[in-house]
């Protein structure tokens, strides 16, 4: 299984950016895929996924300022992040056959397959 992600970067707050995770070495088309992210100091923050039939899931934060969607033609996950807050900095990682759990309020993601992440930043 390989994951690469790319499209990270620096952007300034309300800005956009789109992320790519190109896959291979696993049937993709049958696969649910995830995306999570860390900030310094902090856990693997579950961030949306998309299920094999489309079907599109999100974190409360994320709702309404990310779309993610899936090319199975070209093996590709995508995530598109519209008004980027400062507190949206983070590496972005795409992943599959992890675990979503819930704690304190906030869903994170464990085991599975992972990127080696994109970093992005949002600042000024």
């Amino acid at each position: 299984v390989q994951l690469v992600e790319s499209g990270g970067g620096l952007v300034q707050p309300g800005g956009s950016l789109t992320l790519s995770c190109a896959t291979s070495g696993f049937t993709f088309s049958t696969s649910p895929m995830t995306w999570a992210r860390q900030a310094p100091g902090k856990g693997l923050e579950w961030v949306s996924g998309i299920y094999t039939d489309g079907s599109t899931y999100y974190a409360d934060s994320m709702k309404g300022r990310f779309t993610v969607s899936r090319d199975n033609a070209k093996n590709t996950v995508y995530l598109q992040m519209h008004s980027l807050k400062p507190e949206d900095t983070a590496v972005y990682y795409c992943a599959l056959n992890g675990t979503r759990t819930y704690y304190s309020g906030s869903y994170y993601y464990i085991g599975g397959y992972w990127g080696q992440g994109t970093q992005v930043t949002v600042s000024s």
